[in-house]
């Protein structure tokens, strides 16, 4: 089963506004999207194509020191509950 791999970029997801143009990037939102973590938890319970979030050392290490990061983890982590196309593989 063909499966889509995207590495996360650590920096581009500290603050709203960087992660809130990452994601609408790499998942393709439309302008609907609301910028946001509720937001994002809505909009990748829409994504039907199976999709690995890569995270290597930088990416985590970024996750563990910056708060929104964090944040961002948590909503992608708890949509890996929800949504059997998501998945993180740590690198």
């Amino acid at each position: 089963m063909a499966k889509r791999e995207i590495r996360i970029d650590g920096s581009r997801i500290i603050s709203r506004k960087l992660m809130a143009a990452y994601m609408k990037e790499i998942f393709a939102f439309d302008e609907t999207f609301g910028g946001n973590l509720d937001a994002l938890h809505d909009s990748l319970s829409e994504v039907s194509e199976d999709t690995v979030l890569l995270f290597d050392e930088e990416a985590l290490k970024t996750v563990c020191t910056e708060k929104y990061a964090w944040k961002v983890m948590r909503v992608l982590l708890d949509e890996t509950e929800d949504n059997p196309h998501i998945r993180i593989k740590l690198l």
